[in-house]
């Protein structure tokens, strides 16, 4: 299947985020280098401290150490795991990210990091995507982990703060890789997003899922806090964490329970700490143990208030099933906190089973929308399961003037002209000329404001992000503003070296390019050990290990194992 192929099957919403990889034009011949290096240390590296599957996963999710992988040939394998991927451009909102993994699609960054970032990358780059993400999958336990990781998060109530952070995250990340960590534009972005941290107020639904999304799935350890093996992304994409995180006495380690919701992080630093799970199932559990808290599955006051914090469009379920959307206002409730009437302001939507009900979209609502919620006097039921026969009891009839006591002390007068139903269940009902007032009289419906749609229900069952229909009503994050360049890099010697490697063209760039360490690497590639070339480029590498760690570690691996 295409990139192409792949992108139309996604919703029309997540297209906006999906990128196409030029293959050829994307990454340079210096890239390839950067990638075999990082590569074959991180295989020496990870060689007894990443997760069982790692290994076997980089093979069954079309990774080589000898070359950055196609997203046409990571898809030929990932369709035998159930899984997708496709290329975005760095960070994408968390809620795109969520979905996608709801859809089993792997979102992989197309960049590839620089050589002055080869030990720690701050931006999301393909190495971080592909080899430190994709081969953790292999795991049955832990796909059925992010897919339904994916489906919680795609839920979770977010707010205006987290958009800003996120905007800010993403700014840094990538002046971070393009500039000196002294430059007035690093310092810029980290000032503003310094700002953002110092005042972050509480955190969302969103937030702290993002937070146990990245103590696991990104910085995750498996086992116990005395004997544990890598399976976090961050940690098996960085030469600089996947070595340092084993230090026991700089990075404290912490068996994973739901408390690591309350641990923030920084995505531009090390870590200090790292949580271990005692195993992919157990990551299940804990997130189960959050999801059950959410407001999409608790409803109620403290979720519509939440709602209303947010100042966001979320949508709240009745139990009639009917869904509403839009921006929900502060609910006024009665002296037992119970929610009595609720609101919206601005353009609102009606949908039921994620389909908007004809006539109730956000041109109908313009304005807002407001309905009492809770059971009227006399009917021993709630209002959304009486029968043709207790409306007629009732004395709630079509086409005449009805009044509707609600227990809460909510009066409805007005016109009834018609009511919606599915099933035997009623959604709706339609009022002319009527007057809505609260117990202590005040109006909350006036005639002269037009028709009055009454949504009826007895309680709020759910309330979670986005809309009911985002066919009808598209609410979602769009793509940053701030784009990420594409990095041009100068590898005239490293495409001369790949086009023709011969002893010539090595003592050429010996000549040519005696200070560039990782190209020196290279041509250690293409020589045999016994030549004069060889033996020279090994004298220039141990003197490049005095002041540069990466060759140092380099030498260091070549001389304890094979490096493949």
């Amino acid at each position: 299947m295409t990139q192409e192929e792949i992108r139309q099957q996604l919703p029309a919403h997540l297209r906006q985020f999906v990128a196409v990889q030029d293959y050829q034009q994307r990454y340079t011949e210096q890239d390839q280098a950067v990638w075999r290096l990082i590569m074959k240390l991180l295989g020496h590296q990870l060689r007894d401290s990443a997760h069982a599957v790692y290994f076997d996963g980089l093979k069954r999710t079309g990774i080589s150490v000898e070359k950055i992988p196609t997203i046409d040939e990571m898809n030929l394998c990932l369709a035998r795991l159930g899984w997708r991927a496709i290329v975005v451009d760095g960070f994408i909102p968390p809620q795109a990210f969520m979905e996608l993994q709801s859809l089993k699609v792997l979102a992989i960054a197309l960049d590839m990091r620089s050589p002055q970032h080869i030990l720690y990358t701050p931006a999301p780059d393909i190495i971080h995507e592909a080899a430190g993400h994709a081969p953790i999958i292999a795991d049955v336990e832990y796909s059925v982990y992010l897919e339904r990781f994916g489906e919680v998060g795609m839920r979770a109530l977010y707010n205006r703060y987290d958009i800003e952070l996120y905007e800010a995250v993403r700014k840094l990340s990538i002046v971070k890789e393009r500039f000196p960590v002294e430059s007035k534009e690093v310092q810029e972005a980290e000032q503003t997003l310094l700002e953002l941290t110092d005042n972050p107020g509480e955190p969302s639904e969103l937030a702290l899922l993002t937070r146990l999304h990245w103590w696991t799935v990104e910085y995750g350890l498996v086992g116990t806090p005395e004997d544990y093996k890598i399976f976090g992304a961050g940690l098996l994409s960085s030469l600089l964490e996947a070595e340092s995180c084993l230090d026991d006495d700089k990075v404290h380690k912490l068996p994973l329970t739901i408390d690591a919701i309350k641990q923030s992080y920084d995505i531009t630093n090390q870590q200090p700490q790292l949580y271990v799970t005692k195993s992919c199932r157990h990551l299940s559990q804990i997130l189960d143990e959050f999801a059950a808290t959410m407001c999409y599955s608790t409803g109620g006051t403290q979720s519509l208030e939440a709602a209303a914090k947010s100042e966001v469009v979320t949508t709240a379920r009745l139990s009639s099933g009917l869904t509403i959307s839009g921006k929900f206002k502060q609910p006024h409730k009665n002296v037992i906190d119970e929610v009595i009437y609720f609101g919206t302001e601005g353009p609102t939507q009606i949908s039921l089973n994620r389909k908007e009900l004809e006539g109730h979209g956000i041109n109908h609502h313009a304005q807002g929308f407001g309905s009492p919620l809770g059971r009227i006097c006399n009917l021993l039921k709630p209002l959304e399961q009486a029968t043709e026969y207790e409306l007629q009891e009732a004395g709630i009839r079509r086409d005449e003037f009805v009044n509707l006591e609600f227990l809460s002390g909510i009066t409805v007068s007005g016109h009834l002209s018609s009511i919606s139903k599915h099933h035997a269940t009623i959604l709706l009902m339609t009022f002319k000329d009527c007057t809505v007032l609260s117990p202590t009289g005040e109006v909350l419906f006036d005639p002269a404001w037009g028709i009055y749609d009454m949504a009826v229900g007895d309680t709020i069952t759910s309330v979670y992000s986005g809309s009911g229909d985002p066919f009808q009503f598209d609410v979602y994050p769009t793509a940053s503003a701030v784009q990420n360049p594409t990095t041009v890099h100068h590898d005239d010697a490293f495409s001369l070296l790949a086009k023709n490697p011969s002893l010539d063209t090595i003592e050429y760039l010996l000549a040519s390019d005696a200070d560039n360490w990782l190209l020196h690497i290279e041509m250690l590639n293409h020589l045999n050990s016994k030549t004069e070339a060889y033996k020279s480029i090994q004298d220039r590498l141990n003197q490049f290990a005095s002041h540069e760690p990466l060759v140092k570690s380099y030498l260091e691996a070549s001389r304890s194992t094979a490096l493949v």
